[in-house]
């Protein structure tokens, strides 16, 4: 069972400029993260963009749901900012449920060592395996429908809406 893992940016893949402090993206560091946490899965690993979710347009929703469209892979990860994870999954929840689909991301950049990205990611790999078709969030060892969670920004967690 192979697993498709789309690649957007997001704070995930961010690195950081120690000269003026700003963040920025050169290359995914999912790679990497797959061989610290010895995954042994068959995954396909294509990066789409590499771009803070806050600068997603629907021009770039649509990128990522044709990606999961023309897929022949069932179970899909998709790497994602935060910022704007939940509109995404409404998006493919739209037009991509007949496949599972889990996005997840970082609170805190990967390359600052103290991310909840590796933990993130090895969870979204596997709820990606024995969920049913449908587009979710994995954040923090928990697991949300698309239109059913929330980013609480006061708290820095995501949260099924009630």
């Amino acid at each position: 069972m192979s697993i498709q893992v789309f690649v957007t940016g997001g704070t995930f893949d961010k690195e950081y400029n120690e000269l003026n402090g700003s963040l920025y993206f050169k290359e995914t560091h999912l790679h990497e993260m797959l061989q610290l946490g010895r995954s042994q899965l068959d995954l396909s690993i294509t990066t789409l963009m590499m771009k803070d979710s806050l600068d997603f347009i629907d021009a770039d929703r649509k990128q990522i749901a044709d990606a999961c469209l023309q897929s022949p892979a069932q179970k899909i990860i998709i790497t994602h900012g935060t910022d704007t994870m939940t509109i995404s999954a409404s998006y493919l929840a739209n037009c991509c449920g007949d496949k599972t689909i889990v996005l997840t991301g970082a609170m805190v950049p990967y390359k600052f060592g103290s991310s909840d990205g590796l933990f993130n990611l090895g969870s979204a790999l596997a709820f990606v395996q024995v969920l049913p078709k449908g587009v979710y969030i994995a954040m923090n060892g928990k697991i949300f429908e698309a239109n059913k969670v929330q980013k609480n920004k006061d708290r820095g967690e995501f949260e099924a809406i009630k």
